[in-house]
């Protein structure tokens, strides 16, 4: 069967900002893919709960969150080379320490370097929907991966996923509903208010200004 990766390789130049960017804080913020389990105690240098974003973009609302909730520690990651650099950067620039960003297939690393039960959330936001009928099996949203982030999830974690595509919202939220062990936290059953802890991107502001609607769907592991 073939595997659904994380996301489409995407290429891009970097800026001189991203580049050194790479180059100077890596050694840092940076974690290199290892076929080993992360010790989050270690690579943080506190036991603080782990949020985990796949696919952070040029990583604004990554850098936004971590320093808004220094008490917390976030791990992005993020096959976007240029992505990469400028969160490096933006985190250097806000002096936000409790950042880690890796630049790899976000499916290698849950299966080979995230301990089951580690995660306190999961953040899943604006992933490519895959339009047309016939790439609908291409989204990342699917049942096994769906267990996959419950496995990750401490009892109590929560999945947080938004898209800005309403067939992806509803395609989620059936996935989502038939899995066991999540619990939808929507009062209605379907989706959420965002959430404070989620920030706007310009992206979705400038979608809302053209009235383009987002959907946030957030489901906490129960068992």
């Amino acid at each position: 069967m073939r595997r659904v990766r994380s996301f489409v390789r995407r290429q891009g130049r970097l800026t001189k900002r991203q580049e050194d960017a790479l180059e100077k804080e890596w050694a840092e913020m940076g974690i290199d893919f290892i076929n080993e389990p992360f010790d989050f105690a270690k690579v943080f240098s506190n036991s603080n709960p782990v949020t985990l974003e796949i696919g952070f973009g040029m990583g604004a609302s990554l850098v936004a969150m971590a320093s808004q909730n220094p008490q917390q520690n976030f791990l992005g990651i993020e096959v976007h080379a240029p992505g990469v650099g400028a969160c490096l950067a933006s985190a250097k620039e806000e002096n936000v320490s409790n950042v880690r960003v890796m630049c790899h297939d976000a499916i290698e690393v849950l299966d080979c370097m995230v301990p089951n039960g580690s995660l306190a959330m999961v953040q899943l936001f604006f992933p490519d929907p895959w339009h047309k009928a016939k790439h609908n099996k291409r989204r990342i949203v699917q049942v096994p991966f769906a267990e996959k982030i419950r496995s990750k999830l401490a009892v109590g974690g929560v999945f947080h996923m938004a898209t800005d595509w309403e067939p992806y919202a509803e395609h989620m939220l059936d996935v989502m509903k038939s899995v066991e062990g999540y619990k939808n936290l929507s009062p209605t059953g379907d989706y959420v208010p965002r959430p404070e802890s989620r920030p706007e991107t310009k992206f979705e502001k400038r979608g809302q200004r053209l009235g383009h609607g987002v959907w946030d769907l957030m489901f906490e592991r129960t068992k």
